[in-house]
């Protein structure tokens, strides 16, 4: 019996202390400064790219090798052109390196003589082309017609700086519209109503936080190959994918 009266006695004791918190006032929220962070993003088809050929030659002679990368480089030059008016081209990273024979390895502990400075054997010249365009239509035919000359040495898309901007509104509509049901939230949570929230700062901040960087693609070296001059080149197959602009804003809130 005397187990039972304990029970009891706890019971009683868990029901008030229940109640008292359930009469608690709720801590006072007039006054009170609220820090939201919201987000918004805004995705769209890419609509430009960035095509990086190049051209290289190996020759004992120097000069032959340049002769030949000069010549194929104005020929795919204008055939990029021709197929594509509108397209911005631009010449990069011309260089030419010498190319030494192996040395092999001295045995352990064998005296050498004083080192002899290395002849070149061959040299390596080549140069890039940037292409730039819109036309993603015709991309693939372009591609191919300059691949009867140059190597593609690098794809990449993006946005185009007009269609950039014109998306620069709905991102802002976007992430300030999440601002607003964040803070809308945020007054229920507090037990108030969303108009006694006042906007006190907006801090845009992050804006520039694109994903998928536009840089064009850096100049790898390559190794040089012997192809065939086909009639025909086969297209190749481009996938311009789409890119998502995001953008951060950080408000502060106050309740009235």
């Amino acid at each position: 019996m005397a187990v039972s009266k304990s029970l009891v006695a706890a019971a009683l004791v868990l029901a008030f202390s229940a109640a008292q918190a359930q009469n608690l006032p709720s801590p006072a929220t007039s006054g009170t400064m609220v820090v939201v962070p919201a987000f918004g993003e805004v995705k769209h088809a890419n609509d430009q790219a960035t095509v990086v050929f190049a051209v290289e030659e190996h020759d004992k002679d120097k000069n032959a090798a340049a002769d030949r990368v000069n010549r194929k480089m104005k020929e795919g030059t204008e055939i990029v052109r021709r197929a594509d008016p509108n397209a911005e081209l631009k010449t990069q990273g011309y260089y030419t390196y010498p190319v030494y024979p192996e040395v092999p390895p001295q045995p352990v502990g064998r005296t050498t003589q004083q080192p002899v400075k290395p002849v070149p054997i061959a040299w390596r010249v080549g140069q890039y082309l940037e292409v730039k365009t819109t036309n993603l239509a015709a991309l693939p035919k372009t591609a191919a017609a300059a691949q009867k000359v140059l190597q593609i040495n690098g794809v990449n898309f993006g946005l185009s700086p007009e269609l950039e901007k014109r998306l620069d509104d709905q991102r802002i509509a976007a992430t300030y519209q999440n601002l607003n049901e964040r803070i809308v939230s945020i007054a229920k949570a507090m037990g108030r109503q969303p108009t006694d929230a006042m906007l006190d700062t907006v801090d845009f901040e992050g804006s520039g936080n694109y994903a998928g960087d536009a840089a064009a693609p850096q100049a790898m070296m390559m190794r040089s190959a012997k192809r065939e001059m086909a009639d025909e080149m086969s297209e190749p197959s481009f996938e311009p994918g789409e890119t998502t602009l995001q953008m951060r804003v950080v408000g502060k809130v106050k309740f009235k």
